[in-house]
């Protein structure tokens, strides 16, 4: 049974941090890719960033690019999400995700229950 769970999400006012982390269980971590997806209130769920297996490659939404970092961390089945620059539009419950590298949901096998972020302007 795979399990993703997410912690580090809380409130923040425009211009701090955050970094999320996602701990995986239930089948061979370094085998899948990992993403990171958000979904605001009364929006569809978008996608923020994914990591390759071996993460080597990474990709980003263009509102999140060169301000979010996503790494991992194979040895202890971790997948990370530094949030820099937040802005009040970031203001989301931002959920882990394990499939197929990839920036489309249907991509991805399981997901996470979801941490919420509140940016404050």
């Amino acid at each position: 049974q795979v399990q993703l769970v997410e912690s580090g999400g809380g409130s923040v006012q425009a211009g701090g941090s955050l970094r999320l982390s996602c701990e995986a269980t239930g089948r061979t971590f370094s085998r899948y890719d990992m993403g990171w997806f958000r979904q605001a209130p009364e929006k569809e769920r978008e996608f923020v960033a994914a990591v390759s297996w071996s993460g080597a490659r990474t990709q980003y939404s263009d509102s999140t690019k060169g301000r979010f970092t996503i790494s991992r961390d194979n040895a202890e089945n971790m997948v990370y999400l530094e949030m820099t620059n937040l802005k009040p539009e970031d203001t989301a419950v931002y959920y882990c995700a394990q499939g197929y590298y990839s920036s489309s949901a249907s991509d991805y096998d399981y997901w996470g229950q979801g941490t919420q972020v509140t940016v404050s302007s």
